[in-house]
């Protein structure tokens, strides 16, 4: 695979990490906007998320590290359902970008 694959998250393990950090984080805005919720994930599931909901999940990623390599005396804990590390949260950044979303 290419250096340029892997920078834009397109590769299989992009994609895998997508896949699964797409998935919490449509199950988490079904909880609290169902309507935006069914928008994004027609649209994922169309192949093509709107740029409302690449906006929201670029910034939901982001707000959800919780995997920082700080020690709790270092830095602050972020509890949530799935591991995100800095380098899952750039990986879907390039995903982003790579289907032309400002991010």
């Amino acid at each position: 695979m290419s250096d340029k694959r892997m920078r834009q998250g397109t590769g299989p393990d992009g994609r895998r990490t997508v896949e699964r950090l797409v998935a919490a984080w449509l199950a988490e805005t079904e909880r609290h906007d169902p309507e935006a919720a069914a928008e994004a994930r027609e649209g994922w599931e169309g192949g093509a998320l709107p740029e409302r909901a690449a906006q929201d999940l670029a910034t939901w990623v982001t707000a959800r590290v919780t995997d920082t390599g700080f020690t709790e005396d270092e830095g602050p804990y972020v509890a949530g359902p799935v591991r995100i590390t800095p380098a899952d949260k750039d990986t879907v950044h390039a995903w982003l970008r790579a289907r032309g979303h400002a991010v």
